[in-house]
């Protein structure tokens, strides 16, 4: 569907929205070498006959292992015709966030470490040539280990990126096979390494929780983390996600009570060494917390291009979402003709306060009710009931204007943000 006249979004509705939050950018780069088996994202394998989905769950079956490491060349990118469709994209979105400044840029996929410099070095500038981006904007672009060669890296800092987030996942190359990644131990240590060189601030990968993994093989996949100086840590309990291979074929993974324990692990090596657990899977020294994913968690705007994405915009009586054509040759042929939007609909207010709390929860600081109000357009009246549900269960603290999720709060995350689903139909 090609968007709404801007008339449209600014009509009168059940919303007063004092001030708009920050806009952020993310672009969606789609394809992968290999679909890992855990992935549930909108990632696309490269086939040797070119850019198609890989069909895991039509095509595998349990005497089917996940993908090997060390895949086999992939298929050629259209990197041109991609980068058209996602300006093309942008230049239909811009009467929506017309004269608005733009904070940070997340280049996510997918892997897009597989688009070569010089391709993100044309779509950097195309979005600057349109938009207004602050002169600090911090530009974070998504690598894979097995997807870079010498320099590489140098090259998209060049290019204009200013933030490198590594997929590394593990260290061991026995984890890494059956997580169905396409590098190893040695091409993970260069990588970060590398990383470290061309940048001042990038992002380590970490995942837990492994098929057969122990506390003590975690420990070494942290020390080894660690030791490479990371400046920013993001740590995932490896999750079996809906229309995955794992899905249909489960592995065996670790008990809770040890994968919780894996976790008081990470926490409490990382704070030995400054780092700061600010957000729930997230752990940072001083000043290198990623501001795109804090805009995310404040429920700050964001505008999503490219197959796939999703865009969350404010308006003075409404708060928007977007979602454009996953299949990305459907999403370069809808985006080329000006028709990129598989839906574009208001969130509901009644929807609103989970909408919220499911994002600024996860935040160690929380948030402040002024937050909630002006990033709602909804009265406190509407949550005060359930803060104090909340407070009473020891899920959460109230001070001086101010709600943070205490320990409790953070171990039952999903419990607490649940208190706020809507009690509508």
């Amino acid at each position: 569907m090609r968007l709404a006249d801007p008339s449209h979004y600014m009509r009168p509705g059940l919303l007063q929205l004092t001030a708009l939050p920050p806009l952020a950018l993310y672009l969606h780069l789609p394809w992968c070498i290999r679909k890992c088996p855990y992935c549930d994202f909108n990632s696309h394998e490269l086939r040797a006959d070119g850019a198609r989905p890989m069909q895991w769950l039509a095509t595998q079956d349990a005497a089917s292992p996940p993908p090997a490491a060390h895949a086999e060349a992939p298929g050629a990118l259209p990197e041109q015709r991609y980068i058209d469709a996602l300006i093309a994209d942008l230049d239909a979105a811009l009467p929506l966030i017309w004269g608005r400044m733009v904070h940070s840029i997340f280049i996510g996929g997918g892997t897009p470490s597989l688009f070569s410099p010089a391709a993100i070095d044309r779509l950097l500038g195309d979005v600057r040539a349109r938009l207004r981006l602050e002169a600090d904007c911090e530009i974070t672009l998504e690598a894979n280990p097995g997807t870079f060669e010498k320099d590489r890296f140098r090259g998209y800092r060049a290019a204009g990126v200013t933030r490198l987030s590594v997929g590394v996942q593990s260290f061991d190359d026995a984890h890494l096979k059956a997580l169905g990644r396409v590098h190893d131990r040695t091409q993970a240590l260069a990588a970060v390494e590398e990383a470290a060189d061309a940048f001042d601030t990038f992002n380590l990968d970490l995942m837990y929780a492994l098929p057969g993994q122990s506390v003590a093989q975690l420990n070494q996949d942290l020390a080894t983390a660690l030791a490479l100086e990371p400046p920013h840590l993001s740590v995932y309990h490896l999750t079996i996600e809906p229309n995955t291979y794992f899905a249909k074929f489960p592995p065996a993974l670790p008990e809770d009570d040890i994968a919780y324990e894996m976790l008081d692990r990470i926490t409490a090596a990382t704070g030995q060494l400054g780092m700061t657990r600010y957000e729930v899977s997230a752990y940072a020294k001083p000043g290198h917390a990623c501001r795109h994913n804090m805009n995310y968690w404040q429920f700050g705007d964001y505008l999503g291009l490219g197959a796939g994405a999703h865009s969350k915009l404010s308006f003075a009586h409404r708060v928007v979402r977007q979602v454009r054509y996953r299949e990305p040759a459907m999403y370069m042929d809808r985006a080329l003709a000006g028709e990129a939007l598989s839906q574009d609909e208001d969130i509901r207010r009644a929807d609103l306060p989970f909408e919220f709390m499911l994002n600024a929860l996860r935040l160690r600081d929380g948030f402040t009710l002024l937050d909630f109000v002006e990033r709602t357009g909804l009265a406190l009246s509407t949550i005060a009931l359930k803060l104090d549900q909340a407070e009473s269960k020891g899920l959460i603290t109230q001070s001086a204007g101010r709600v943070r999720p205490t320990e409790r709060g953070f171990d039952f995350l999903n419990d607490l943000q649940a208190l706020f689903l809507s009690d509508a139909s």
